[in-house]
């Protein structure tokens, strides 16, 4: 145990976010940033989540990798993320892919994100390293997998998530133990070990990681001068050490923070148009499966000083309303009718204009008698009077990218070869 009785391990500890991914399932959403930059929930960004678990469990030293179109993402972290202090032993790193190994290389991988900036690391000093996955929706205490970490003496404590064993196939999966320890670790398998008691689910994998900060260079460094290795966590450091140390599960359900109204551990990988529509329609529900409402653990972001939202017009058939919605500030629904949509800031959504199932980011203008029923409006975009879509599947996909489930994403590039 830590010696300091009392002393919560989360001062003890830095948090590594991994967020260089690309996210190439949301297509257009990722053409110009990075997944942990697109817009979540109104006010937030994906990333905001991992950010928020971290600072209320009570870690000050943060790191975040970047790679991937990076700019938005930079710009964002440098906006709503800039409080922390030096001389209160806080710190927030931002650390962009620079060939700082090499004048070729940049990161190779998961592991290699963190590999090559040890030095950085080394020079806070901390005892614990927890290495987080950037892209998820979620909220989770890590002074309680800390614990578990130290108390069990693991080398290696992996959040696991219990999911059926028929959707465990596109996760990596623990087989583990009576106690959770990990015995066996498959990458995505056809036939998924079931949970000890409950072979009717499996333990599937968060990427979140916690090490001895000791032991996880050990890893890389050993890692690093490994020819055949892929660089990455997943494939290469998570299966040496559950074959050669110890490796333990730490089930999501320990740790998840729910507020009074939410009744399950709610973890969402928003990285297809369909779920990242429904993830962000969920929040217009009268009791959403996700309170972002909660003041306990609030979901930090930048925010933007803006007016409040405006509803204007009292006329027939031009009305401003919304209902079952979430409008955020800057917004102004002028004789626009909303119903189960959810608008970021400093969305214009004209006269006669019906939304219904809209997921609408900043900036968006909406043109008069404009009727978009089941869309994603990405930032920016001005909607032309009169657009329909939703309403003929075959029309929208000639024109739009249209989801499986019937989700159509529409970006500036996309309205402007209309006029074409």
């Amino acid at each position: 145990m830590n010696s300091r009785v009392g002393h919560p391990l989360a001062r003890d500890a830095m948090a590594y976010v991994l967020a260089g991914g690309r996210g190439s399932r949301l297509k257009e959403l990722t053409d110009t940033r990075a997944k942990p930059a697109v817009y979540f929930g109104g006010k937030t960004r994906i990333i905001d989540f991992a950010l928020s678990n971290a600072l209320n469990s009570g870690i000050r030293r943060i790191g975040v990798a970047t790679q991937y179109k990076a700019h938005s993402l930079i710009r964002h972290l440098h906006q709503g993320w800039n409080f922390f202090r030096p001389e209160r032993n806080e710190s927030f790193d931002v650390l962009p892919a620079s060939q700082r190994v090499s004048e070729t290389q940049w990161y190779e991988g998961t592991a290699d994100a963190v590999y090559q900036n040890i030095d950085i690391i080394e020079s806070y000093a901390p005892e614990y390293m927890i290495i987080l996955a950037g892209d998820h929706i979620y909220k989770m205490d890590y002074e309680q997998m800390l614990q578990q970490h130290v108390n069990e003496g693991a080398d290696i404590t992996i959040g696991c998530l219990e999911v059926p064993v028929e959707e465990a196939k596109g996760f990596g999966v623990m087989h583990v133990d009576a106690s959770d320890r990990i015995v066996d670790f498959v990458e995505k398998p056809a036939n998924p070990p079931g949970i000890p008691g409950n072979e009717s689910m499996s333990l599937a994998s968060m990427g979140i990681y916690v090490f001895k900060t000791k032991f996880l260079f050990d890893c890389l460094i050993r890692d690093a001068a490994d020819p055949t290795s892929s660089r990455d966590f997943g494939k290469d450091i998570v299966p040496y050490i559950v074959k050669n140390g110890k490796a333990v599960a730490h089930r999501f359900s320990k740790s998840c923070v729910r507020a009074s109204n939410e009744e399950e551990s709610y973890w969402r990988d928003v990285g297809t148009i369909d779920a990242y529509w429904q993830a962000n329609i969920d929040l217009t529900a009268v009791v959403p499966d996700l309170d972002i409402y909660d003041k306990s653990w609030p979901i930090w972001s930048y925010s933007e000083v803006t007016p409040p939202a405006k509803f204007v017009h009292d006329d027939e058939n031009r009305r401003g309303s919304a209902i079952s919605s979430v409008v955020s500030g800057d917004c102004i629904i002028s004789g626009s009718q909303l119903y189960k949509s959810l608008l970021f800031t400093g969305v214009r959504a004209n006269s006669y204009s019906r939304l219904e199932g809209a997921v609408i980011l900043p900036q968006v203008y909406i043109g008069r008698h404009a009727r978009l029923r089941n869309v994603i409006i990405d930032h920016g975009v001005r909607i032309p009077e009169g657009l329909v879509v939703g309403e003929d599947p075959e029309h929208d996909a000639r024109r739009f990218r249209r989801s499986e489930g019937g989700i159509c994403l529409i970006t500036q590039a996309m309205i402007d070869k209309l006029d074409n």
